[in-house]
């Protein structure tokens, strides 16, 4: 899900400042949020330590803070810096408030005063989950989970059926970003919806916090790190963790991917070719280039009449889609170089249901007649889509747009109906 928010938060590295080991972490992050605001990238890079400029090149950089300032304008004001002590290292946070959003400015200074890691990042405010009417809590129960046992294991939870099992089984695979467990979106977690919906019809579910939200800063230095690390990997081994899971039907375990979750499930099925079936939630058919420029050219066009600075800042983005994915390293854009998730797809006998909101502005209904057009043909391929429903399968009525997305709202029923039946529950 490649929006502003999401790029925002998945920025894994920033600026740097003039070397005043001598001053406190807080006023070189104050100096820090002054010098980003009015654009003198290079002096912030100066101070980026070897393993961050190995990382992330100026000219990514120069590119994703300029991102963030054009769209966001002058903030309104800022809050006193927090720091926290981990280690030899002082993480520095300040909240800086815009007219239409809140962002955490986050620096960490290692021992020698150099910058280790800086992020932009909504505040992490958890209101208590209303749960939907097709939740029952007596149905189900949920405990901690690990995937994986090596530098990046991820922590997780396993929602289970209070029925008798062995029970078919569920891995939820996320969006773009660095998402939680449950993809918080807004007002919405689309994956605890959905994990607690199908387990009360009988499904085991395992969701996990993404790679990208738990190790930011290894994701950001890993010299191979790409979609496929990011994504696939820990699909399979999430995969692989279920079937060896007391109560759960190895020979039923399927795996659900939304958005860029869906975008890599051909690469999963690949992978892992003894799943059940998977199911494909608003994933693109199209590289990801056309798509955001899709998604930019919408975005703007909300603006009405574009200023100089906005024209040039999408012509720019027409020219070099890339240029609005921080992290997006060359190794990372080779590895979707000539990947055609259909083409793919058809190649497997993993059977799939794809299912589309039709009023998705970011994954649009022509990757849904793209799907169609592939798979279409294919006995063991369910295809439904749903004239109500956005990206994050929430119900509202005419244009879609990003401030939907700020709306408290749940997966539709009738979505978590259409998985569970066909996951034979």
């Amino acid at each position: 899900m490649w929006t502003l928010k999401s790029c925002v938060a998945w920025t894994l590295a920033l600026l740097a400042v003039p070397a005043a080991v001598a001053q406190s972490p807080e006023q070189r992050t104050r100096h820090a949020l002054d010098l980003v605001l009015a654009g003198k990238y290079e002096a912030f890079y100066a101070q980026f330590s070897p393993e961050m400029k190995r990382a992330i090149s100026l000219q990514t950089y120069a590119a994703q803070a300029g991102q963030i300032t054009a769209a966001l304008g002058e903030p309104q004001s800022h809050d006193a810096p927090q720091t926290q002590h981990i280690g030899d290292a002082d993480t520095v946070t300040i909240p800086v408030r815009w007219a239409k959003t809140t962002l955490n400015f986050i620096v960490s200074w290692n021992a020698s005063g150099q910058i280790q890691g800086t992020w932009f990042s909504p505040p992490q405010s958890k209101p208590p989950y209303d749960a939907p009417a097709y939740s029952q809590a007596s149905s189900f129960s949920s405990r901690d989970i690990t995937v994986g046992d090596d530098q990046w294991k991820l922590p997780g939870t396993l929602t289970v059926p209070n029925a008798k099992g062995p029970w078919p089984a569920v891995v939820l695979v996320h969006g773009s970003g660095p998402n939680d467990r449950d993809e918080s979106v807004g007002g919405v977690k689309v994956f605890r919806d959905i994990a607690e919906g199908l387990a009360t019809r009988g499904i085991a579910v395992l969701r996990y916090d993404k790679r990208t939200k738990v190790h930011p800063q290894e994701c950001a230095a890993d010299p191979n790190f790409n979609m496929t690390r990011e994504t696939v990997e820990d699909a399979v081994r999430a995969a692989a963790l279920l079937r060896r899971q007391e109560g759960i039907d190895p020979r039923r375990v399927f795996v659900l991917g939304h958005s860029q979750g869906g975008y890599m499930l051909p690469r999963i099925m690949k992978a892992d070719p003894n799943l059940a079936g998977v199911i494909l939630m608003a994933g693109n058919a199209r590289p990801l280039e056309d798509l955001i420029v899709e998604q930019y050219g919408f975005l703007f066009s909300l603006k009405g009449e574009l200023t100089a600075a906005q024209q040039a800042r999408f012509d720019a983005i027409k020219q070099n889609p890339w240029i609005v994915l921080p992290g997006a390293t060359e190794r990372y854009k080779a590895d979707l170089k000539g990947y055609y998730p259909v083409a793919l797809a058809a190649e497997s006998g993993v059977p799939m249901l794809i299912l589309q909101g039709e009023r998705d502005y970011q994954v649009r209904m022509q990757d849904f007649d793209l799907w169609k057009a592939g798979l279409g043909g294919k006995k063991n391929v369910t295809m439904r889509s749903y004239p109500k429903l956005n990206h994050l399968f929430v119900a509202g009525e005419g244009q879609s747009t990003p401030a939907e997305y700020d709306q408290p709202g749940h997966v539709a029923p009738e979505v978590i109906g259409d998985i569970a039946r066909w996951m034979g529950s």
